[in-house]
């Protein structure tokens, strides 16, 4: 098997534009304090990965903050999606890495579950299934307080458990991006 390429940061971009967000995600991330930060293209139009030193959760807080500031340096970064946890894209090893972050989901809040699957053959509702047994907590599919994010990019899935507003997205928030 090929060595995984591990990330903790999706971002999103407009299709043809993945070149652009790679050196953009690189910048943004070197401006708020990493600029030993990686980015890479992947074989999806309008995705592409980053791993940055910074925790991924405060790297894409500190990108919103400094685009509010400066909405001219948001170029064509779309969405930042912190990943906590990056492991093969099988069922186990997406069960494995639920467990150890379930517990970020406190007993009173409530939760979904979101999957984003690309070029996988990996079933939804078998990893729905696999996982939403492991958390012993109330679902909110309207508003959830937590979202147990499972991101298959391929070989690799990106795993998170995050509030809402954790995942920024930089068009509604500066608004007026080019």
């Amino acid at each position: 098997m090929r060595e995984l390429r591990v990330f903790n940061l999706i971002v999103t971009c407009p299709r043809g534009a993945e070149f652009d967000a790679v050196y953009g995600i690189k910048d943004l991330l070197s401006e708020v304090g990493d600029s030993e930060a990686e980015a890479w293209e992947t074989d999806v139009s309008g995705l592409i990965l980053a791993r940055t030193r910074l925790d991924p959760i405060e790297a894409a807080r500190r990108i919103r903050d400094y685009v509010k500031v400066n909405p001219d340096r948001v170029g064509v970064v779309r969405r930042i999606i912190p990943i906590q946890r990056c492991v093969q894209s099988k069922i186990e090893a997406i069960v494995d890495a639920v467990k150890d972050l379930k517990d970020i989901i406190r007993y009173e809040e409530k939760f979904r579950i979101t999957i984003e699957k690309r070029h996988t053959q990996l079933g939804s509702r078998e990893i729905i299934a696999e996982t939403a047994k492991l958390i012993d907590r109330k679902v909110d599919l309207e508003n959830p307080d937590k979202i147990v994010l499972i991101e298959v990019v391929g070989p690799v899935t990106g795993i998170s458990v995050l509030k809402p507003s954790d995942i920024v997205n930089l068009e509604r928030e500066v608004g007026g991006v080019e």
